[in-house]
């Protein structure tokens, strides 16, 4: 008896193992996302709650809260560049050459000093290499310090309170009203407004003409 011949495949044999190399590929790549993602949007991957432990135990509480010092005296370029510049030791010594001139925790300070090698302090806030910011751009219009870096006159050890993620840039730049005060008082970490916060900060973006851009060449150059 002669059987019949065999009915032609409608896929070829290795279509079943690249089915499951396509199952598998998706599954991985659906958990990296996943994964990614969370990792993306953690406290910790944003730096919130980083407070580095720096090589002088700098109290800014002591400095900036109970002794009222502003800010623009250490970060003296905040004003006129970029940057916030990490003060050089001959500013700390302007004080402590007369204030606990022999304390063991201002030692290298004074090293420093005598050396001229600069002291090695640890950013708290450090934006990636790929992001521009300027701090003059913004503390010229009336966005104070405390906006961004939160109440660092009462922090013995600084640490970020905001995530600096772009998105937190981007909620600011369309809603600068619930952000802007007067430029006098951006170093004022206790400022309260006298009136609603909105209304002020609609008043001051009126006055200054104030527009922030969201174009990606802002801060991504």
């Amino acid at each position: 008896m002669i059987s019949e011949p065999a009915a032609p495949l409608t896929f070829p044999r290795w279509a079943n193992k690249a089915l499951v190399l396509v199952v598998l590929t998706i599954a991985v790549s659906l958990t990296y996302l996943v994964v990614f993602l969370i990792y993306l949007f953690a406290p910790g991957t944003q730096r919130v709650g980083y407070a580095p432990i720096q090589p002088v135990p700098y109290s800014h509480a002591q400095h900036a809260g109970l002794l009222g010092m502003d800010c623009r005296y250490c970060h003296n370029t905040v004003e006129a560049a970029a940057f916030a510049a990490v003060p050089q030791t001959s500013t700390c010594m302007n004080c402590h050459a007369r204030i606990l001139p022999e304390s063991e925790q201002l030692l290298p300070v004074r090293q420093s000093y005598a050396t001229g090698l600069p002291i090695p302090w640890m950013k708290a806030h450090d934006l990636p290499d790929f992001v521009y910011f300027n701090h003059s751009a913004h503390v010229a219009r009336g966005v104070g310090c405390v906006a961004c870096h939160g109440r660092v006159d009462k922090m013995d050890i600084v640490s970020q309170v905001e995530p600096l993620t772009m998105g937190w840039c981007l909620d600011c730049h369309r809603g600068p009203e619930a952000y802007l005060r007067p430029p006098t008082e951006v170093t004022n970490m206790a400022y309260v407004p006298a009136q609603n916060q909105l209304t002020l900060g609609a008043e001051l973006r009126r006055r200054y003409d104030i527009n922030p851009s969201e174009d990606c060449s802002t801060c991504h150059r």
